[in-house]
């Protein structure tokens, strides 16, 4: 049998102090570490909003030049079916010219009416005719193809007529101007 105590270690001294001294030590550095990583935090923090205003300004301007864009392509198609539209009655127009001069040789109940029927057409598609007869002379709307006696810039006669569409013009009316 073993003798009593003889592998007992004995206890540390117990300083009072220098523990209370280990433990300020601690807390203060603790604390000072704590107020690195706060530090740290707030700048990242900071770091991280300018990040979100950055983001937020460029989403925004993104936003705004997609809306611009959609705006842009609306306006190119409709001013592209506009020129579409003029594209197909001007090309229209000669023939709808020969049908009237028909009509003024041949009265026909079927051609005058099918003459009508053309002209509330172009009509519902924005297309009307530039009035001439009688009226002054107007170079925006009108091509003066001869100079005959009559009262002055008065429009005598009218060789073609003009049409606008939507009132922009198609083509001008030729006419026949008057001059003293």
């Amino acid at each position: 049998m073993e003798e009593p105590g003889k592998n007992f270690t004995p206890l540390p001294k117990f300083n009072m102090k220098e523990e209370k001294i280990k433990e300020e030590k601690r807390s203060k550095k603790t604390k000072e570490e704590y107020e690195a990583k706060i530090k740290d935090l707030e700048e990242k923090t900071e770091e991280m909003e300018k990040k979100i205003k950055t983001l937020e300004n460029d989403w925004k301007r993104a936003l705004a030049d997609y809306k611009n864009l959609e705006k842009r392509i609306v306006e190119e198609r409709e001013k592209f079916l506009v020129f579409t539209k003029i594209q197909i009655i001007e090309s229209f127009l000669p023939f709808f010219d020969n049908l009237e001069k028909i009509e003024e040789h041949i009265k026909d109940e079927g051609l005058n009416l099918t003459i009508k029927e053309l002209k509330k057409t172009l009509k519902s598609l924005g297309v009307e005719e530039v009035e001439t007869d009688g009226k002054e002379f107007d170079p925006m709307y009108m091509e003066a193809v001869e100079m005959q006696k009559g009262e002055k810039n008065k429009v005598l006669k009218t060789y073609q007529k003009g049409y606008l569409i939507n009132g922009n013009l198609i083509r001008p009316a030729k006419v026949v101007v008057g001059q003293e």
